[in-house]
C-alpha cells in the first residue's frame, strides 16, 4: 500500500515540477535573459524586436535560488530512485499459503529420471516444505512442447507457485537458443498472467564448463523472477550425484530439492 501511494506522489511531483521551474534563476545577467523562461508570479521578461524591458517582480525572493535549486534537484533524484524501486515489480514471490500447490514443470530432470518416483526432486521438495508439489515433468520434452502443454496444466492444478526447470533437451538437440529463451519467457508470462509466482532453475550446457547459457539469467532478470543457477551444474559435475551423463541420482535430486527450498525461503515464499 505504501508503495502505491509513493508511486502516486512521484507521478504528481514529476508532473508538477518541471526542469524549467528548477533551473530558471533570477540572478542571471541581464544580457542572458532573452533565452530564459517566463513566470506568472515571479520575474517577467518581455522581449521586443528592438529592445528588452525588465519588469520588476511583485515580491522578490529574499534568498538566492541557486542553492535551493540544487537541493531540489538532489531531492528529486533521490525521491525518484526510491519510488521507482518501490514501484517496480519485485522478483520475490509472495508467502505461500499452507494449502498452496507448487507446480514443478519441466522435462526428465523434473520427472526424476535416474531415481525412483519418491526420490525425484518434486517428491523430496514436498516433504521439505510441507506443501503439495505436483510433478509435471515429461522426459524428452523441449520448450516448444512445454509451452503448448503448460496452459492446460495451469488451469488444472491452479498452483500458487511454478518451478520452471526446462530447456535441457533444447540444448542437447542444439535448438536455436533465442527461440528457447522466447519459449521460457512465454511460459513465465502465462503463469504470471494468472497470478502465479515463478522461480527458474537454470540447466547447464553439457561440456567442459557445465555452465548455464546466459539466456537463463537474462530471462529471469527481464521477467523479474528468482533464479537458481548453480545447483544443477554442481550436481552434474559430481559423479557421486549422477545416475548417468545428464541425470542426477537420488542423492543429486535431494541436493536439487534442498537448493530450491533454500531459494524459496530466501525469497520469502516460505518461512
Amino acid at each position: 500500500m505504501s508503495s502505491m501511494f509513493g508511486c502516486l506522489f512521484l507521478g504528481w511531483f514529476l508532473n508538477s515540477v518541471s526542469l524549467a521551474d528548477l533551473f530558471c534563476s533570477q540572478d542571471l545577467p541581464f544580457r542572458d535573459l532573452q533565452s530564459q523562461c517566463f513566470s506568472d508570479d515571479g520575474i517577467v521578461f518581455e522581449r521586443r524586436r528592438a529592445k528588452r524591458r525588465f519588469i520588476p517582480p511583485i515580491a522578490a525572493p529574499k534568498m538566492p535560488l541557486k542553492r535551493k535549486n540544487l537541493l531540489l534537484v538532489i531531492l528529486l533524484t533521490v525521491t525518484a530512485g526510491v519510488f521507482l524501486i518501490a514501484c517496480s515489480s519485485g522478483a520475490k514471490p509472495s508467502r505461500l499459503a499452507g494449502d498452496a500447490v507448487i507446480l514443478a514443470f519441466g522435462d526428465s530432470l523434473t520427472f526424476g529420471t535416474g531415481a525412483s518416483a519418491d526420490e525425484s526432486y518434486p517428491a523430496v521438495l514436498e516433504r521439505l516444505v510441507g506443501r503439495r508439489v505436483v510433478n509435471s515433468g515429461i522426459p524428452g520434452e523441449v520448450t516448444a512442447e512445454g509451452l503448448t502443454r503448460l496452459p492446460e496444466v495451469l488451469e488444472k492444478e491452479k498452483p500458487g507457485l511454478m518451478i520452471l526447470c526446462h530447456g535441457g533437451n533444447d540444448l542437447l538437440r542444439r535448438h536455436d537458443r533465442r527461440q528457447t529463451a522466447r519459449n521460457l519467457r512465454e511460459m513465465i508470462r502465462l503463469a504470471q498472467e494468472r497470478g502465479i509466482a515463478v522461480v527458474v532453475i537454470a540447466v547447464p550446457s553439457l561440456g567442459l564448463s557445465l555452465s548455464p547459457p546466459s539466456f537463463y539469467r537474462e530471462t529471469a532478470a527481464e521477467m523479474k523472477v528468482p533464479i537458481e543457477e548453480k545447483i544443477l551444474a554442481t550436481v552434474l559435475s559430481d559423479g557421486s550425484l549422477k545416475s548417468d551423463y545428464i541425470h542426477p541420482n537420488a542423492a543429486g535430486y535431494r541436493r536439487l530439492a534442498e537448493a530450491i527450498a533454500d531459494l524459496l525461503r530466501k525469497n520469502g515464499a516460505l518461512e
